[in-house]
């Protein structure tokens, strides 16, 4: 397994290298949900490119940059250990400059949802995405569907800007108790954890309401929030997958998400109809 940290370096290297390229971004602090998108690469390529970096520009100011989990020599190993060819491990001065150009999220859907209350956040999302697509320049890049919207954007900022890649979104990764795995998952106390169930749950209860033919999301919506009362929400939404608000429930076509505060940390979730 190869590391680069220069960015000129890894470029020129992946010029050399023929086959199909699978690559992997990641913030670190691996997790089974990380080595479920990197297992996927290295089944479906020839070879898989991993990044770790904690992007500094999709943080606002309040949130937790500086305490962002880091496990680097352990990344490195579940990288080691899952056959990855490339672990890319960039600093922040030479992957951006004093004077940056910026990339702006779409002016409606990069400022709703996870937008909302975080402004900002896809702007710098997007950016770091573009950055290291264009460095490693891959086949296909693995992004999981637990950060729904996220995928979204990048999706479409390929689609726009006719980039010559593949977003295969995963599936999430849940614990045998049905919480999304998350880095974050780490702050949670015993007590937090328990009351975390709630995300999961009421998506469940979501799902169960479909099957049993209720599609007014507005009901849905309300029955979900019932369950989440022990958490402070931030929004309980109901989405076809271009991110429009519908009124009723589309069979394969429907997002269901949820975020909330438990204690300190913040949780997403949602479940695909």
């Amino acid at each position: 397994m190869k590391e680069f940290s220069n960015p000129k370096e890894l470029a020129n290297y992946r010029k050399k290298m023929s086959g199909t390229i699978g690559f992997v971004p990641t913030m670190g602090a691996l997790h089974n949900g990380h080595i479920s998108l990197i297992k996927q690469s290295v089944k479906e390529n020839d070879k898989t490119i991993v990044s770790i970096f904690v992007n500094p520009t999709q943080f606002l100011e309040s949130e937790d940059l500086g305490a962002y989990p880091r496990r680097l020599q352990a990344d490195l190993k579940i990288c080691q250990l899952s056959g990855v060819d490339i672990v890319f491990l960039p600093n922040i001065d030479d992957m951006y400059e004093k004077n940056e150009l910026s990339i702006k999220a779409p002016r409606v859907k990069g400022f709703i949802l996870e937008g909302f209350d975080r402004p900002g956040h896809f702007d710098g999302v997007l950016q770091i995405v573009l950055k290291l697509l264009s460095i490693t320049l891959p086949t296909c890049a693995y992004f999981g569907k637990k950060d729904a919207q996220q995928l979204f954007m990048i999706q479409n900022m390929v689609k726009h800007l006719f980039l010559d890649v593949e977003i295969v979104p995963c599936e999430i990764v849940r614990e045998d108790d049905g919480l999304a795995l998350s880095s974050r998952n780490i702050y949670l106390s015993r007590e937090d954890r328990v009351k975390a169930l709630s995300l999961s749950s009421t998506l469940k209860l979501s799902s169960k309401l479909v099957i049993s033919g209720e599609l007014n999301s507005k009901e849905i919506k309300e029955q979900m929030r019932d369950i989440l009362k022990d958490t402070k929400i931030e929004y309980v939404e109901i989405v076809d997958r271009e991110f429009n608000q519908i009124e009723e429930i589309e069979i394969k076509n429907t997002i269901i998400l949820v975020a909330a505060s438990v204690g300190k940390t913040r949780l997403i979730d949602n479940i695909w109809i």
